[in-house]
């Protein structure tokens, strides 16, 4: 059961606002304001605005860790609170809960600050808790001494498809009887001019903005924020008398093996159909799918591709958006953020936009909800994530239990 949900992202902290952006059509995607742009031709980011740490975050330890820490801790604060689990847990309880918190890349911008320090300022160190800001594990770590969970504590890494990894995981944990409850998700803060230079070098990333399944589309453009679910077992939640906003059904996870940058349409529908199986849900049980649309060229078509081939006649009743038109694409964050607007769209039944969509491209000929968003009835919604290296990860979400 999802019993929680906590959102960091460029339209804003905290679920109810982030889904208001959605709904209304917001975009988060702006000039950058946090890291000079100076010898860059990428200028555009989704950057998370108004975040003060000694606002939001209660640890004086948090406010010496790196952004994606802090990011972690404020979405995972919400989702707890969202739950009204007791905090911090005690006894047993604390060694049956899970908290698993990945990221792409941990503390990118706390490394590109140090080596700035050492080789362009030339001091003679760094600051003494670089180490612990900048591994992908310590946004886990702070999440679980704020919570006293005692349980399984680790970071996932797998790209953009980290935050997808990680909370399959906790449900696994849940249904094999591992633990009883657990906070999963991803949380992403690499926005920096060093990051920024390496993608300018790939050319993925587009100067203007984030046009999923557009003709136009030209790239992906960074974002940054957390995605953090609540899970939970069914009965544990009863017992307590927790809110349940959706079901867990369906996870399925697949690698390509094929190439690092160019996606593969076997990886991603055999993860859809896995996840569609794992849920024992038929493809026109489907009502909304949030796309994994990352406005690149290739990706977009055969995520279309991808989706025929495992929905058939299905496909042309779906309902799908990319949301990353909006808040951008957050890497390792993002697939916890798109499982949150997945929950609220069955909740809402409500089918968030895909903004930007003016002039679609002829081969992406789904129904990609372009511009404004859409009321029609979703039990059922899957979001996907695929990311660099071939690595897919596909949930499915339902209502929660009668």
């Amino acid at each position: 059961m999802v019993t929680g949900q906590g959102v960091v992202t460029p339209l804003g902290t905290g679920v109810d606002r982030f889904w208001a952006a959605l709904k209304n059509g917001e975009c988060g995607i702006r000039q950058v304001q946090s890291f000079s742009t100076e010898d860059l031709y990428i200028t555009i980011a989704g950057e998370v605005p108004d975040f003060d740490p000694k606002e939001r975050l209660k640890s004086k330890a948090l406010l010496l860790a790196d952004k994606y820490s802090q990011y972690a801790a404020c979405a995972a604060q919400e989702a707890v609170t969202m739950a009204k689990l007791e905090s911090p847990l005690k006894d047993k309880a604390a060694y049956r809960a899970a908290c698993i918190i990945g990221s792409g890349v941990g503390g990118l911008t706390t490394l590109e600050f140090s080596y700035k320090m050492l080789f362009k300022e030339n001091k003679r160190a760094t600051h003494p808790l670089t180490l612990l800001k900048a591994i992908g594990s310590s946004a886990s770590a702070h999440v679980s001494i704020e919570h006293g969970i005692k349980g399984p504590t680790f970071g996932v890494v797998s790209a953009c498809a980290t935050a997808t990894h990680s909370i399959g995981l906790v449900y696994r944990m849940i249904r094999e009887g591992l633990v009883d409850v657990g906070v999963a998700g991803a949380a992403e803060a690499s926005l920096n001019w060093g990051a920024t230079r390496a993608w300018q070098a790939m050319r993925v990333l587009s100067p203007d903005g984030l046009w999923p399944f557009s003709k136009r589309r030209n790239g992906t453009v960074l974002a940054e924020g957390a995605g953090i679910l609540m899970l939970e077992e069914l009965e544990h939640a009863r017992a307590r008398g927790a809110p349940i906003y959706a079901e867990l059904l369906g996870y399925g996870m697949t690698a390509d093996a094929a190439d690092m940058v160019n996606p593969s349409i076997d990886g991603a529908s055999m993860a859809m159909q896995m996840a569609l199986d794992d849920s024992r849900l038929a493809p026109s049980d489907i009502g909304y799918v949030n796309a994994h649309g990352t406005g690149t060229t290739v990706n977009d078509l055969n995520e279309t591709r991808a989706i025929k081939r495992v929905f058939g006649n299905a496909a042309n009743k779906l309902s799908i958006s990319s949301t990353k038109s909006m808040h951008g694409h957050c890497l390792g964050a993002g697939g916890g953020i798109e499982a949150v607007a997945a929950i609220k769209a069955i909740g809402d039944n409500f089918v968030p936009p895909t903004v930007g969509l003016h002039d679609p491209d002829p081969e992406c000929d789904l129904d990609y909800t372009p511009n404004v968003g859409k009321t029609r009835e979703i039990n059922y919604a899957m979001s996907n994530s695929f990311a660099f290296g071939g690595l897919n990860a596909v949930l499915v979400f339902g209502p929660p239990p009668a």
